[in-house]
């Protein structure tokens, strides 16, 4: 027995050094770190490099198409119902629907807005949203430059070819008391996406990029006994909406806040000043543009609660702290850059027939 023991050791140590080897070989990257702050403060950046490959991909820009020239009839003035963009020439009219539909529906193609038999009707839901949506493509660049900057937005930036935007959130519907075995959840234990599937509560947008406005807070803003700290409930509502930002942007908590105290705005990134604004423009777009819209949106397009689909950071942003990588698709599309307000003309006056009417001779 001894004897046949020993003499599959030698054979048990091969397969264990086989086992280590194979396990080495299939063993992961390791994740990549880049200081952002002073030593010692923890203010790192923690990238990892196996979802970077996909990151990249997702935000790649498509190709640009010459621009048009400027000259020649307006085509508010050669086409009906055109009510945003009538000042651009045909050429540049036709060339931004030619884009949109690349950026918007490159599959269903011009009919996804249009009526085939009569492009001026505005009896597709479509078309009326994409008119709207314009409009807030404009408001961005124009009102929100402490966030976009001059690099701005374009359709693109939030559908990248598909219809509806890869991100978008519907108001969650909350569980009464006694709907199911757990009895009331508070509000939690329902992960979702957002909150990258944790035990935080499941509706972490709602307050913060829409409905009744609610303070971003962790703690007080007095010392006790005086003064009142935020709830736990609001203290993990901030925490579950942190997460989705720094989900949405692929970066750390460190990337806005200063370790020494998260609170305090002294001493932080100056990125923290650009999401603040980014949190006012995503709210300020689903209350003005978004939420007004419920009234045109079919009821298969709203969410489970009757409401439509709104923006939040990962909309634009999908996993880089700035959208497409910062490649700035603006400035090959000045139309989409500011407001462009148009007049459409007045019909030229009818002709007066002469008072006498002309004779053969005439």
């Amino acid at each position: 027995m001894n004897h046949a023991i020993s003499t599959t050791r030698p054979w048990l140590r091969l397969l264990a050094l086989g086992s280590l080897v194979l396990l080495a070989a299939c063993e992961r990257p390791p994740m990549e770190t880049k200081q952002q702050g002073y030593r010692g403060t923890g203010m790192v950046q923690i990238v990892n490099p196996r979802l970077q490959g996909d990151v990249a991909a997702a935000n790649q820009i498509p190709v640009s198409i010459p621009p048009a020239s400027a000259e020649g009839p307006k085509a508010g003035q050669v086409y009906q119902n055109v009510k945003v963009l009538g000042d651009l020439s045909v050429g540049e009219f036709t060339r931004l629907m030619v884009n949109m539909t690349a950026w918007v529906s490159p599959e269903q193609g011009c009919n996804y807005c249009h009526n085939p038999a009569n492009l001026a009707d505005d009896s597709l839901y479509t078309k009326v949203v994409a008119r709207r949506m314009v409009q807030m493509t404009q408001h961005i660049n124009t009102d929100w430059k402490p966030h976009v900057a001059e690099t701005g937005v374009t359709c693109y930036t939030c559908h990248r070819g598909q219809p509806v935007p890869k991100n978008v959130w519907f108001t969650a519907d909350a569980q009464p008391y006694g709907s199911n075995f757990m009895g009331d959840k508070a509000g939690q234990n329902s992960p979702t996406v957002d909150v990258k599937i944790g035990s935080l509560p499941y509706d972490p947008l709602n307050g913060y990029l829409a409905g009744t406005p609610q303070a971003i807070r962790v703690g007080g803003t007095t010392a006790l006994p005086t003064g009142k700290g935020a709830s736990i409930q609001q203290t993990e509502k901030t925490y579950a909406l942190m997460t989705h930002m720094s989900s949405a942007l692929g970066q750390n908590c460190t990337f806005c806040h200063n370790t020494q105290n998260f609170n305090k705005w002294e001493g932080t990134p100056p990125q923290r000043v650009t999401a603040w604004h980014g949190i006012q423009m995503t709210r300020d777009l689903n209350l003005a543009y978004m939420e007004p819209l419920a009234t045109v949106f079919p009821a298969n397009r709203k969410g489970e609660l009757g409401d439509v689909a709104k923006a939040n950071c990962a909309t634009c942003h999908q996993g880089v702290n700035k959208p497409l990588a910062g490649v700035p698709m603006l400035k090959d599309h000045p139309e989409l850059a500011a407001y462009r307000p148009y007049t459409a003309p007045a019909p030229a006056p009818a002709e007066a027939a002469p008072a006498t009417a002309p004779g053969p001779s005439q």
